[in-house]
């Protein structure tokens, strides 16, 4: 079984601010600050933020299975402000899922603002396919919210978490 989800948040922050943070390995680094409860643990295994990277992603306990995941950056492309990620261990792939593939678009809207799109395809085997329901865009959502109120922060308008790197 095959599927896709897709999520939009628009934003009033112009979309080389946003791509600051989505671009390379910023928001990974922001996550487990700003939302402890999606994302505990942030580590590069291999790379440098750019295509091929590699990630490992250690997520708080409650879900079994969902320990941990691995994912690589199959394309960065800086110009149409577009990331594409591949799990390529761990995480869904233990529950059955053949492919899970994310990508991450910051369309350049006209009046200087922008819209995060975030996308997920994926894959499940037949006999797994109830493991579908775990596929949501509301763990993207939380992020292009909290992304968008920390780069906010960032300039002055609100405190923000402390940016470690």
């Amino acid at each position: 079984m095959k599927g896709s989800l897709c999520h939009e948040l628009k934003s009033d922050l112009p979309a080389a601010e946003v791509w600051e943070v989505y671009g390379g390995l910023l928001l990974g680094q922001l996550i487990p600050q700003l939302l402890p409860d999606v994302l505990s643990k942030f580590e590069v295994v291999v790379g440098d933020g750019g295509v091929g990277t590699v990630l490992r992603l250690t997520f708080p306990p409650g879900i079994a299975g969902l320990e941990y995941q691995k994912e690589k950056f199959t394309k960065i492309d800086n110009e149409n402000y577009v990331k594409e990620a591949l799990v390529i261990e761990g995480g869904l792939l233990n529950l059955g899922f053949l492919k899970y593939f994310v990508r991450f678009e910051i369309v350049r809207d006209a009046d200087n603002t922008s819209t995060i799109i975030s996308t997920v395809e994926y894959e499940v085997e037949d006999e797994h396919t109830g493991n579908a329901a775990f596929v949501t865009t509301s763990t993207f959502a939380r992020i292009a919210e909290a992304i968008t109120k920390y780069i906010k922060a960032q300039k002055g308008d609100e405190k923000a978490p402390e940016q470690t790197l």
